[in-house]
């Protein structure tokens, strides 16, 4: 009898032993610690782990669902899904599916996220949170409503507000500004990209350090005499500018945006094509807008000093009596049945000088 008891005991004590060092483990339970796995949760590996509230474990090999949070002190092999947040403080191979946000170290899979996904180490796959997303270089794409913030990274970064990133092989896309050291590929920004190098900037400003910037005054074929600031990199630049009309009397003030890119450039010409949208104003009632799409050879009298000419073609739309005088010729010309608004398309010119710096 004693033999046996003592077998038993035995038995039991392998069995409990095996427990705790064996993966393999259903973890079910409320919150910490009220579990199948009990005070004993944070050092054990799971296979499956279902918890109402929330769980904790050393490391997890499969599914994890919570209410609100999971937290894992090691590294997860399998998607992860919590109401309000996943915390993984080593890495997380598989999806991550929070509520709120996502917090780990490194990253070899998706994370998707309510707010904000935060990785402290490298990621490999992709984030996409509702308001930012953080993490050291990602080799994969960034999707925020907000910010991106990352320090290298290889495929795209696309926000609603600002991207930033040290070295991007890849584009960076934002509703308002993208920093970065160096680009080799596109940067779209809603007003300005600011890069030490980056040939495809596409924004009204670009601060580009190996780039060009200059200023411009130029006169076109319903003297318009126009401000403008170029900048960009050495193929993209923005265009944004200011002006006078000199035909009108009341619809004077002029304002200026674009996009253009260089071709068949050489140390003394280069080719400029630009597309741009002026309107003229009086602040009052009325509008005036010009479309413009325009060729223009360039001759660089002197390293810094540009001059160009070339043709355009326009279209125009205005409700002004004004507007509708400033042009007499068109290629094609139709109103609005419903108002009073005169479109057209006509063909005009553009001369100016360019100072660059």
């Amino acid at each position: 009898m004693k033999s046996i008891i003592t077998s038993i005991l035995l038995a039991a004590g392998l069995t409990a032993t095996a427990q705790n060092k064996i993966p393999g483990k259903v973890h079910l339970g409320l919150i910490y610690p009220i579990s199948s796995n009990g005070t004993h949760s944070p050092l054990d590996t799971n296979n499956l782990s279902i918890n109402l509230l929330g769980g904790i474990s050393a490391e997890e090999k499969g599914l994890s669902f919570a209410g609100i949070s999971n937290v894992v002190k090691g590294n997860t092999h399998g998607a992860q899904f919590a109401g309000f947040s996943n915390h993984i403080l080593k890495k997380a191979s598989g999806a991550q599916f929070a509520g709120f946000m996502n917090t780990y170290g490194e990253g070899d899979g998706f994370a998707f996220a309510g707010f904000t996904n935060i990785a402290s180490g490298n990621v490999k796959g992709g984030q996409f949170a509702g308001f930012a997303n953080i993490a050291k270089n990602i080799d994969g794409l960034q999707l925020a409503g907000f910010a991106n913030i990352a320090k290298d990274i290889t495929a795209s970064q696309l926000a609603g507000f600002i991207n930033t990133a040290k070295d991007v092989k890849g584009s960076q896309l934002a509703g308002f500004i993208n920093v970065a050291r160096k680009v080799k590929g596109v940067q779209i920004a809603g007003f300005i990209n600011v890069a030490d190098s980056s040939d495809h900037p596409i924004g009204l400003i670009n601060i580009i350090k190996n780039g060009e910037k200059s200023i411009g005054a130029s006169m076109d074929e319903t003297q318009n005499a126009m401000l403008t600031f170029r900048s960009g990199g050495k193929v993209l630049y923005g265009i944004l500018g200011i002006g006078y009309n000199f035909k009108n009397k009341d619809e004077v003030y002029a304002v200026e945006a674009g996009f253009g890119a260089h071709f068949f450039q050489s140390k003394s010409f280069r080719l400029n094509a630009e597309a741009t949208v002026l309107s003229l104003e009086d602040f009052k009632k009325g509008e005036y807008f010009k479309t413009t799409l325009r060729v223009l050879p360039a001759f660089k009298i002197t390293p810094f000093l540009e001059i160009f000419a070339g043709p355009s073609i326009n279209y125009v739309n205005t409700n002004t009596l004004e507007g509708r005088k400033l042009t007499k010729k068109y290629l094609h010309q139709w109103e609005n049945k419903w108002g009073d608004n005169l479109q057209g398309l006509y063909a005009g010119y553009t001369g100016g000088i360019h100072v660059i710096f």
